[in-house]
């Protein structure tokens, strides 16, 4: 670690509404530093959380990453803030999903949606602030995604957002190399963040889902699809780890250690799951990842062909 010296640095962090960035900041200001951190709504139980749980030397910055105009505005409060003694360290941690289905049932805009958050809104954030984090050989760390690695079923679009975030921060971690910022990954397992463990959430979008699809694609996989992927990821889910303590010291270790590491994997069972996918065949991979997440039933159009062919 960095010497006691480094409390009082300056850092900001994205995605404080709930969460590994609510526990980060909290963890970060009650060791002393002075955080920026951003939240979606700043009225909301998140927000109110920080401001009762932090010292005065936290701040608060409404920002979506969705606007432009609202990332401006943040990079102009903390640049108006930290020209004098430059930024230690940033910390990505905003994400988004709010579908859970196969890629051909996924909405265009939620494609979209996701790689505004997850990948343009980070990628604008960190250009911003990357004259303060080089002024002082900082430090940047990104919450990602094994899904960004790995194929997920009824993942598409928020893995492929985290897949871009991921190949980005690598490429940013190569580049800065030369000006001394050091750049890191976090790729936690599942656990329980924000709305990803409210059934009565997930159950609204999958309504919401089959309400938006063209008839002749709800009829080709059929409603009873959607709902069996909806039962068994709020059921996976369920088993998901309530304590983020790993995932905060990962992002603590990025920001403070001499030699932080390129990528922290915090969670159980990602030791095996990385191992199956550089080692063995995709078959395999899939299955495990099927078995271990969701593995979705026959669509309903294969079902019938299954069965006349039976009936043949």
């Amino acid at each position: 670690r960095l010497s006691l010296a480094t409390a009082g640095l300056l850092l900001a962090l994205a995605g404080c509404d709930s969460g590994f960035g609510q526990a980060t900041a909290r963890h970060l200001d009650a060791m002393g530093f002075q955080v920026f951190a951003s939240v979606l709504d700043p009225q909301g139980p998140g927000a109110q959380e920080l401001r009762r749980s932090c010292s005065p030397r936290l701040t608060l910055l409404q920002m979506d990453l969705t606007k432009p105009e609202d990332i401006q505005r943040v990079l102009q409060h903390i640049q108006a803030h930290t020209n004098s003694t430059g930024l230690w360290g940033l910390v990505n941690n905003a994400g988004f999903n709010d579908t859970i289905a196969d890629a051909e049932l996924s909405p265009l805009g939620k494609f979209r949606t996701c790689m505004e958050v997850n990948f343009f809104g980070s990628l604008e954030l960190t250009k911003g602030l990357l004259p303060l984090l080089r002024s002082t050989g900082g430090r940047i760390v990104t919450v990602s995604s094994p899904a960004g690695d790995l194929p997920f079923p009824c993942l598409a679009a928020y893995g492929a957002s985290k897949a871009a975030l991921s190949l980005l921060m690598d490429t940013f971690r190569s580049e800065l190399q030369p000006w001394g910022v050091k750049v890191s990954l976090v790729l936690p397992g599942y656990y329980k963040t924000g709305t990803t463990c409210d059934p009565a959430f997930w159950n609204l979008q999958k309504q919401q889902l089959v309400a938006s699809l063209p008839r002749e694609l709800l009829q080709a996989y059929g409603e009873d699809y959607v709902e069996e992927i909806n039962r068994q990821f709020i059921q996976f889910m369920k088993v998901a780890v309530e304590d983020l303590s790993a995932v905060v010291n990962s992002i603590t270790d990025g920001l403070l250690a001499a030699n932080p590491a390129v990528r922290y994997y915090p969670g159980q069972g990602l030791g095996l799951m990385y191992f199956i996918h550089r080692y063995l065949p995709y078959f395999v991979r899939d299955l495990f990842l099927k078995g271990f997440f969701i593995n979705p039933k026959l669509p309903q159009a294969l079902r019938r062909e299954h069965n006349n062919v039976k009936k043949a």
